[in-house]
């Protein structure tokens, strides 16, 4: 279940529902002892008597402790759906989008294809910070009619930014850039060089207390938190108000 960005008040009213017909609040952990982020999203509507149920997942590059993981994860779920217990799986923004709960998910069909599920949605980190930007005056819709959108996660080199924007700009999309963070410090640049700084919206922290969003110009070339995107739009329709 999708709980979003980082907005308490962004869950869906079927999210809600969901977890207030819960026994079990699953949610993923990096660590032992962690409270998790989407559980932190999710608190104002968990309730005092429902269990928590932290599931560690890793932060490691390496696939056997993450495959391991998801397993663990799916057998722990499938065990309380069996054992009579109304649950939810918590995900921070959308539940099918660059999220650890589908690698969970797909898990529990290969190793308990009769466990029911379903998934509800949760708004994106790119669909919130577009809105949030156009509410504070910064106009940026996301995408207009016709436009394309192109989301990925921030490469780890110049090479393939570079392939990205060409493609971006040949086809009139734009290009979403997800857990830029600790590669700020060159892509920054890299849009200068292209004049493409002042049209893009750097997004920190979406939906959090201490969330930040300017034009992509306005914030250093220096290391961001994991949690920053950047949308680079190239050029605009023919038509426009």
């Amino acid at each position: 279940m999708g709980v979003g960005p980082g907005d308490p008040q962004l869950l869906t009213v079927a999210a809600v529902k969901a977890i207030e017909a819960a026994d079990v609040v699953a949610y993923p952990v990096a660590r032992e002892g962690a409270e998790g982020m989407a559980a932190a999203i999710a608190a104002p509507w968990i309730g005092a008597g429902q269990r928590r149920l932290p599931l560690l997942f890793p932060m490691v590059t390496e696939a056997e402790p993450r495959i391991a993981a998801w397993h663990a994860a799916a057998d722990a779920l499938a065990a309380e759906v069996a054992a009579g217990q109304e649950v939810v799986l918590l995900c921070e923004g959308d539940v099918s989008l660059f999220a650890s709960s589908s690698y969970v998910l797909m898990a529990l069909r290969q190793r308990h294809a009769a466990c029911p599920l379903r998934l509800i949605p949760g708004i994106p980190s790119a669909c919130a910070a577009a809105a949030a930007a156009s509410s504070q005056g910064l106009a940026w819709p996301l995408a207009l009619q016709q436009e394309g959108l192109l989301i990925r996660p921030t490469p780890d080199g110049a090479a393939e930014l570079e392939m990205l924007l060409d493609r971006s700009a040949q086809e009139g999309t734009v290009l979403a850039l997800l857990k830029l963070g600790r590669r700020w410090h060159w892509v920054r640049p890299l849009l200068e060089a292209r004049g493409l700084l002042e049209g893009s919206l750097f997004a920190q922290r979406v939906g959090w207390p201490d969330q930040s969003l300017a034009p992509a110009s306005a914030v250093p070339a220096e290391e961001q938190p994991y949690f920053s995107l950047l949308l680079v739009r190239q050029g605009w329709p023919a038509v426009l108000p």
